[in-house]
């Protein structure tokens, strides 16, 4: 097919024919890895022309080039962490493996695949990485594609492995005993009130926890349990890290926002569990029936929502971050950013006149944090919840409130001791 680009993006046209619809699949794909070549490239130059303005500003040294990640990831709508690896990715693709990076501009290898080559690639040195990307993605003499092209994931990670261990054994067994330190358990939310429960672990013990579950499911079965096999692995994993299977109830604190009617009666305004999103009331009193819980009500407005708070001091008192955490529902406010918050920060800097209030708090992860005080980043808040982020470049991105924000009324002297009296009523209650 010869069309360009723009052609390809109108999409095909009425009336194509099977093999011309595969034949518009394989060029967008094509298009897609010429353009992720074309945005790494763009990243590095990007760094480089950040480092270059921070040095003649002066900024120190270790701050230098701070803040680059974040503006990728929000261009492309990732996480900062995400963008951060896309950051590291071109800097390798373009310094490091320059066979790998021609295929991609060539619209023969994904960003994945190239990812895959440089992760495999990562604890060796220089020069045994530049042999792997000419042994893999170099092309032939005649100038035919190499055979990584037409690899599936697996056989393109086994065949990086293989060649990695033949050129630096020592380097990799050093990087397998290292990866020991990152073990971790993680947790993210499923669909139908679910969790995806991950756990990062040495071969030796995540096969062994396999086995023993898998051995548990294997007895259950043979004296007749009706569940699966799946699932009288995934409740002895439950029965034996809570302690549920001697019959004790977890003591656990799973904060779950409801209003007083969702928790009492029969009120099905959907509450909010932190760490996961809006569930059904319903299913929210039967989880609360289940464990040992300690109840902490919160104080809403007569529509039920969570009530803004301010303070004089230059860092958020703990009830006040527990509020901004709980508003922000968990997760750090920027854009495309999924992770956890870590810290709770002014959006209008306390220096240039903001307030230690509610409404010009936000919750973030330590990333973002650090990356809105480089330099050239500006937040201003906005009376609806929001928060509008302006970039170094000038380039603003808005993150809308939770559904359960609710901006600090105005109110004269009067309402607010009127308020007060009514809050120490409700707390007596």
């Amino acid at each position: 097919m010869n069309v360009t680009p723009d052609q390809f993006l109108t999409g095909p046209p009425p009336g194509a024919s099977e093999a011309e619809l595969i034949d518009w699949i394989t060029g967008l794909e094509n298009l897609k890895c010429r353009a992720e070549a074309l945005q790494a490239e763009a990243s590095v130059r990007l760094e480089e022309a950040t480092r270059t303005r921070h040095v003649e500003a002066g900024v120190p040294a270790r701050k230098v080039g701070d803040g680059v990640a974040s503006q990728i990831a929000l261009a492309r709508r990732v996480s900062p962490a995400k963008g951060a690896k896309l950051l590291g990715l071109a800097k390798i693709l373009i310094g490091e493996m320059p066979h790998t990076f021609a295929l991609m501009k060539a619209g023969l290898f994904s960003q994945w695949q190239a990812t895959i080559l440089a992760r495999e690639t990562a604890c060796l040195s220089l020069q045994d990485r530049r042999v792997i990307d000419h042994e893999l993605c170099a092309r032939t003499p005649d100038g035919a594609a190499p055979k990584v092209v037409t690899m599936g994931l697996r056989q393109l990670e086994n065949v990086a492995k293989k060649l990695a261990i033949t050129l630096g054994q020592e380097s990799v067994v050093a990087r397998a005993a290292s990866a020991e330190k990152d073990r971790r358990v993680s947790v993210r939310p499923a669909p139908d009130t679910m969790t995806w429960l991950g756990a990062l672990l040495p071969v030796k013990d995540g096969v062994a926890v396999f086995a023993a579950l898998d051995q548990a499911a294997k007895a259950a079965q043979a004296a007749g349990d009706q569940r699966t096999r799946g699932q009288v692995m995934a409740d002895t994993l439950v029965d034996r890290v809570t302690g549920r299977e001697a019959g004790v109830k977890p003591k656990v604190e799973v904060k779950i926002v409801m209003t007083a009617d969702s928790l009492t009666n029969n009120a099905d305004q959907p509450a909010m569990v932190e760490g996961y999103g809006p569930v059904p009331a319903a299913w929210a009193r039967d989880a609360l029936a289940d464990a040992e819980v300690f109840v902490r009500r919160l104080l809403t407005d007569p529509a039920g929502q969570l009530v803004a708070m301010e303070s004089r001091s230059r860092k958020a008192p703990d009830g006040l971050a527990e509020f901004i955490a709980i508003r922000d529902e968990g997760t750090c406010r920027t854009n495309g950013c999924d992770a956890p918050i870590r810290n709770i920060d002014h959006i209008e800097r306390r220096a240039d006149g903001g307030t230690t209030s509610a409404d010009n708090l936000q919750g973030l992860c330590e990333r973002c944090n650090q990356a809105k005080e480089s330099l050239g980043w500006q937040a201003r808040p906005a009376p609806d919840g929001s928060i509008t982020t302006i970039t170094p470049t000038g380039h603003t991105y808005t993150s809308p409130p939770s559904d359960i924000w609710q901006p600090a009324p105005r109110l004269s002297p009067a309402e607010r001791r009127l308020r007060r009296v009514l809050l120490q009523h409700t707390l007596a209650a």
